[in-house]
């Protein structure tokens, strides 16, 4: 079947148009409020472009949160869940067996960082992966504590809500979530609560964090043989894009190793090349005991997996379970979807138009004093605003400014952490793609000033 086409940027008609607005208020009427804040309609999404339903062409610098980063309708997988449709829809793997399911699972197995044995166990979105990550992290130890970090986002639901700690509003009004999870401070190089540039004293910011943890908490209340685990996402996502100096994680790995405690690391975001390597924890250069996944596992079809050591696999039937995960149409998607990464290269295209992106958006960050800083990996980059460079106070108001601005210029951006916008194209994207859409958010800043 062949593809309608999306080439360029096209506003028809200013954004939200009248077609948008109706469904808008449809909307309003029939569903329950949520994090919606752009009002943009999507009808047709082809490559890096999304087409609204007043026939506004956008380009998509958000890939649906990180989860189309083979595009939109990337044709191959397309192809594969057409194949899988026509056989059967629904056979539960968590019940009985499917062969798609194991394909999966092998796929996953072999594009996932550690060279020892693995499971998986399938889900259906990040947050359960989360929370399936804690089963399997208090079943293998038999301990019931947590340590995570401040800044962190794995996702709403109650147990993995424990660990957030992005957005006073993601807690607001269900307290208590579960307990046993102690918070410490992530090294955040441009804003950290020690005052420690981490771009110019990466070593120094590390070692606090390092002391923080082992000093005042292990040492403290926090007993160690109680810990079942450390929660941490190699790239913070929803707490602003924050990159660690390169050698925390591999001295996060040997004081948990010095305690005997699992390390489990939240790839849901910044997995599936979009940091410029298959999976974030690859700069860092650590093995995670867990690997939590979602959002571009199956390129839109609803999806999630945990990948653990084979020594942590549940020890009895029944210990933990679903009704969907591994679903024989998701699981279609998700082979089909590492395959063509592979053939397209998209992992390498990444790490080349990150550098790109970055080049482009330091460019803007010279031009304007309202970005105080850019940051990030491959095509996972973002650029925060200030009121001063000096203070580094946020400024979240000019932030907002601008990716309405930019909406209605054509250019679909996300938020992330207090001031910043999150710049995650699709993977495919090629460098006069980049440029069009930084050219766009040249002007919205310029416009927004």
């Amino acid at each position: 079947m062949m593809q309608e086409e999306l080439n360029g940027i096209k506003i028809k008609v200013t954004p939200p148009g009248p077609e948008a607005k109706k469904i808008i208020a449809m909307n309003d009427q029939y569903l329950a409020r949520s994090t919606q804040s752009l009002p943009v309609v999507g009808k047709l999404g082809r490559g890096v472009y999304v087409e609204d339903v007043d026939g506004n062409v956008y380009l998509d610098f958000s890939s649906g949160i990180s989860v189309t980063n083979l595009g939109h309708v990337d044709p191959y997988v397309t192809e594969k869940v057409e194949e899988q449709l026509h056989k059967m829809w629904h056979f539960p793997g968590t019940d009985f067996y499917t062969e798609m399911q194991v394909l999966a699972a092998k796929s996953l197995i072999e594009v996932t960082p550690g060279k020892f044995e693995k499971r998986v166990f399938f889900t259906n979105s990040g947050t359960e992966s989360v929370e399936a990550a804690i089963k399997v992290a208090k079943s293998y130890t038999g301990r019931g504590m947590f340590i995570g970090f401040i800044g962190a986002f794995h996702g709403r639901t109650q147990g993995s809500l424990s660990f957030t700690a992005s957005k006073p509003i993601h807690h607001r009004g269900f307290f208590p979530s579960m307990p046993g999870v102690e918070h410490v401070p992530f090294p955040n190089p441009y804003r950290n609560p020690f005052g420690i540039d981490g771009y110019e004293n990466p070593d120094e910011l590390v070692n606090r964090v390092i002391d923080y943890i082992e000093t005042y908490l292990l040492k403290t209340y926090v007993p160690p043989e109680d810990v079942a685990g450390i929660l941490a996402e190699p790239v913070q996502g929803e707490g602003g894009y924050i990159v660690p100096p390169m050698n925390f994680f591999k001295e996060l790995r040997k004081l948990a190793d010095k305690y005997n405690i699992p390390l489990l690391m939240d790839e849901v975001q910044s997995g599936f090349g979009r940091t410029g390597k298959f999976f974030a924890s690859e700069h860092f250069g650590v093995e995670p005991d867990v690997i939590t996944l979602a959002k571009a596992i199956a390129s839109g079809i609803p999806m999630g997996a945990v990948v653990m050591r084979k020594e942590m696999n549940f020890k009895e039937s029944g210990l933990h379970s679903n009704t969907f995960g591994g679903n024989l149409i998701a699981s279609a998607a998700c082979v089909a979807t590492i395959d063509q990464m592979k053939k397209l290269n998209v992992v390498e295209n990444s790490a080349k138009q990150g550098a790109y992106l970055r080049k482009r958006l330091e460019e803007l960050q010279s031009k304007y004093d309202a970005i105080g800083d850019v940051r990030g990996l491959g095509l996972m980059q973002a650029i925060d605003f200030v009121k001063d460079r000096r203070t580094k106070e946020p400024n979240n108001k000019l932030r907002n400014t601008v990716i309405d601005n930019a909406f209605k210029l054509g250019l679909i951006l996300l938020s992330t952490g207090t001031s910043a916008i999150r710049i995650i194209p699709p993977l495919i994207i090629k460098e006069d793609q980049i440029d069009e859409g930084v050219d766009v958010l040249d002007r919205a800043i310029k416009q927004a000033l």
